[in-house]
Parts: structure tokens; C-alpha cells; sequence
């Protein structure tokens, strides 16, 4: 195969042709395709190829994960290793792991970007999740018990530390995400804080200052979590029973508090009236899944805790993340809705007491 970092300008009938024959489709040949653009990403950009193909079991579309064309986004993709934590993760990680994701075909990068390619496994009929619009609970459980595939195989697992592209929990990150926390928060609150309630932003400007989470976690547990997983970031297929979950995104993925995992995503992807009723129930399946994947020395009481500590991730990802990506109709309002609802989950649980 050509040993350039394709782009979706470059690829040819003959690439596709090579890639698909050395992912294990021997008898491939890619006669011509089509490209269409997929899915709301910040700072990726998906591109579904059609293909005409001849060969048994031969696929007939292929999803191609490309940088963003923006500037600013693609600075930010590259200063946050998102571009090099996904491709890696593809390349060493997934494999250690159960959590339904697209099976990769291709992933190459340069340096740490921001060129870089990855060619997925296409998963229609799933669809890509709707953050703005939540998720009905069905929805939130089949999400959240897929966790359980990525946290329980790396509960604990020491060979996963000083992985440098990778990262993990020090004070000194600690203390750098918490420094930017703080600087883009003026900025955060010129843009939306009007459509806050005065209570949420007040515990928005609390987080700045925070002497626990979302900056600092008890030691222990450790695991690998997504980061930003949340319904944009998923594929749903509504007609399974119960609704199939693939997870896509892949660009934050590091070492933390799992159940932060948990929290960012029923505090964001249910309405509050809808979270509200059903949120322990889903903590108590996913804590039983926990245990029936061998992860017993973590007890109901503890796990409960965690999971108020986490409802503060999702603040840390939306003020910093709203920040650094290009800003467009459809940001601004996902963020807005990401901020009241990572909010209103603290204040519902009580968590503030945690900041300290």
C-alpha cells in the first residue's frame, strides 16, 4: 500500500482496493465509490464511502475518520493528543478490551498529527446519538452497562501506567486542566452564561476553585475511561432490544475514576425529569455488572460516592472543550444544554459538597 497518510481527496478506488485486502478481505476489489459527510464532530470529520465492490463478504461501506478542516479545532486536536490517543487507542488498546466499537481496518499518524487516518467498520443502521435532544432511559441503561466492557478489563491494571500518550492521574495534570479551567472560564461566561440559571453558574465559577473533583479523585479505583461519552459520541441501533450502543469517539480516552464514565453520561444524555427517576437503578445494574465481571472488592456505598464525585466531569469537558473548538450554531447550543445539565445533576445530588 502507498505509505502516505491518505486524505478524503486522495484516496482512490486502488487504496481502498489495498486497505480492504490487507484487513483480511483477500478477495476485495473497489470498482469506484461515493463520499458523503457524516456525523457533527468538533474536531474529526467523518466521511462515509460507499463502495462498489466485487469479492465474498466484501463490505459495502467503509466510515473514514479524518482531521478537522479548522484551524482552530486542528490545533486543538493536536495539543490535546486527540488525534494520537485515538489512533492508538485503535492500534494497542481496543483489543484489551469488550466494549462495543467499530472495527478498525486502517490507522496511521504522523507524529501527533494533525495528519492521521482511520478506516472503520460502517454500523448502519445505527445512528449517531442526539446530545441536544437526550435520550430516552432504554437508551441511557444499554449505554451505561456497555461501559462495564471498558472499565472492568482495565480495573486496576498497573501495566496501563506511564503509557505517556495515554496519560494518567497526577497532580501535576491535575493541576494543569484546573488551570485551564480557570482561564477559559471568563470567556465560558461571557458566551452563555445568560442562559444559565443563577444557580448553575454559580457552581460553574465554584468548579474553578475546587480542591476535588473533576481535578482530583481518590487514588483508587483506576481505570480506563472515555472521557466524553455522551450520545453525539455513540452509535444507537433503537430497533435492537435493548438498543445496541457502539462507542466511536475515541479522542480523550486515559486513565480515571470510572464512574465519572457514568456520571458525565446520564447527567448529560437524560433530561433531568427523566434522569431523575431512573439514575440509581442504572448505577446499581452497572454496579452488578461490575461484579459479575469479577470486580467484587468495590462496594454498593463506595461506588454510589464516586458517582456524585463524577457529575463534575462533564463541566470540566464543556467549559474546556467550548473553548478550544470552532464555535458553530449547533456548539452553542449543545453546550448550553451540557452546562445546565452537568449542573443541575451536582445540584440535584448534592455533589458541591465535594469542591470543598
Amino acid at each position: 500500500m502507498d505509505k502516505r497518510i491518505p486524505t478524503p481527496d486522495t484516496i482512490t478506488a486502488e487504496w481502498l482496493t489495498e486497505m480492504l485486502r490487507a484487513a483480511d478481505y483477500p478477495e476485495v476489489e473497489v470498482h469506484d465509490f461515493t463520499r458523503e459527510e457524516i456525523g457533527t464532530g468538533q474536531i474529526g470529520r467523518c466521511i462515509r464511502f460507499e463502495l462498489d465492490t466485487r469479492g465474498a463478504d466484501a463490505p459495502r461501506s467503509v466510515v473514514g475518520k479524518f482531521p478537522s478542516q479548522n484551524p482552530v479545532s486542528r490545533q486543538t486536536g493536536v495539543d490535546l493528543r486527540n488525534y494520537l490517543k485515538e489512533v492508538s487507542f485503535y492500534q494497542t488498546v481496543a483489543a484489551r478490551v469488550t466494549i462495543s466499537r467499530p472495527r478498525c481496518l486502517y490507522a496511521a499518524i504522523d507524529g501527533a498529527g494533525p495528519e492521521f487516518a482511520l478506516m472503520l467498520e460502517d454500523l448502519r443502521p445505527a445512528t449517531a446519538g442526539n446530545q441536544i435532544a437526550g435520550c430516552s432511559p432504554q437508551v441511557a441503561r444499554a449505554a451505561v452497562l456497555e461501559l462495564v466492557g471498558l472499565h472492568a478489563p482495565s480495573w486496576g491494571d498497573t501495566s496501563l501506567r506511564g503509557i505517556e500518550w495515554l496519560g494518567e492521574p497526577t497532580p501535576d495534570a491535575s493541576a494543569a486542566v484546573q488551570g485551564l479551567y480557570a482561564a477559559l472560564l471568563p470567556g465560558f461566561l461571557e458566551r452563555y452564561g445568560e442562559r444559565l440559571e443563577p444557580d448553575e453558574r454559580r457552581l460553574i465559577e465554584r468548579v474553578a476553585g475546587s480542591v476535588g473533583p473533576p481535578f482530583a479523585y481518590p487514588d483508587e479505583p483506576v481505570s480506563l475511561i472515555h472521557v466524553d461519552y455522551r450520545l453525539d459520541n455513540l452509535l444507537i441501533d433503537a430497533s435492537a432490544n435493548p438498543p445496541r450502543v457502539t462507542a466511536v469517539d475515541w479522542q480523550s480516552i486515559t486513565l480515571g475514576s470510572p464512574l465519572s464514565d457514568v456520571a458525565y453520561f446520564l447527567g448529560a444524555g437524560l433530561l433531568p425529569d427523566d434522569r431523575r427517576p431512573v439514575e440509581v437503578d442504572i448505577v446499581r445494574e452497572y454496579h452488578a455488572a461490575l461484579q459479575a465481571a469479577g470486580i467484587r472488592d468495590y462496594p454498593w456505598g463506595r461506588c454510589w460516592t464516586d458517582y456524585r464525585r463524577g457529575v463534575f466531569a462533564g463541566l470540566s469537558v464543556t467549559v474546556v472543550a467550548s473553548m478550544l473548538v470552532q464555535e458553530t450554531e449547533r456548539g452553542n447550543d449543545m453546550f448550553t444544554a451540557m452546562a445546565r445539565r452537568h449542573s443541575r445533576h451536582a445540584l440535584d445530588l448534592g455533589a458541591d459538597e465535594f469542591l470543598g
